[in-house]
Formats: structure tokens, C-alpha cells, sequence
């Protein structure tokens, strides 16, 4: 898995979908939305975490490096995107307590 400090050295342009390099154990499927002309490749966040540490990060480091290196860059139209599994209350919850 290359922890590419850099989002844009990890995703392959030069396919339809664009594709986070390493990621694969944890992709969910695409995301489809209004006005998105196609479709974005979706990743499970907790599973990146895990693969990180696989990799040998802490989960302090690869939390860090996950949302500042690969959530935190945007290369273009087709980034893909990356899902935090929950449920209702929980998303509730996150979103009162991270955006008040």
C-alpha cells in the first residue's frame, strides 16, 4: 500500500473511475448524485484507517494522515469519497457535535 503523502500521486487518472491506490480491500461501490455527471468511487473509512495500520501506522497516525493526505486533497472532479458507517443517531450525533 503506498501512503502517498500526496492524493494525487494515489489516484489513477487515467481510468474511468478514479481509484485510490491501495484502497481496494476497502471500497464500498460509487456514488451517484444530482449534477455529478458520473459516478465517484466510495470507500469505507474505518477500513482505510485499518489498512493504514496495516501498513504499520498508529491509529493516531494513520487517522491523521488519512484525513489530512487523502480526505483533506481534492484532485479534480472525480475524488473519490469515503463513508463513515453509522447509524441514524450516531450521524445526528457527529454532526451536531462537529458542526454544531
Amino acid at each position: 500500500m503506498d501512503a502517498s503523502p500526496n492524493m494525487d500521486d494515489s489516484v489513477d487518472k487515467h481510468e474511468p473511475l478514479w481509484l485510490a491506490d491501495g484502497l481496494e480491500d476497502a471500497f464500498l461501490g460509487l456514488m451517484m448524485h444530482f449534477n455529478v455527471l458520473e459516478p465517484l468511487a466510495c470507500y469505507d473509512y474505518d477500513k482505510v484507517i485499518e489498512i493504514f495500520m496495516e501498513d504499520g501506522m498508529t491509529e493516531e497516525d494513520a487517522i491523521e494522515h488519512f484525513e489530512y493526505n487523502v480526505i483533506g486533497a481534492w484532485v479534480g472532479e472525480r475524488t473519490p469519497c469515503y463513508v463513515r458507517r453509522m447509524t441514524l443517531e450516531e450521524a445526528i450525533d457527529y454532526e451536531e457535535e462537529s458542526y454544531g
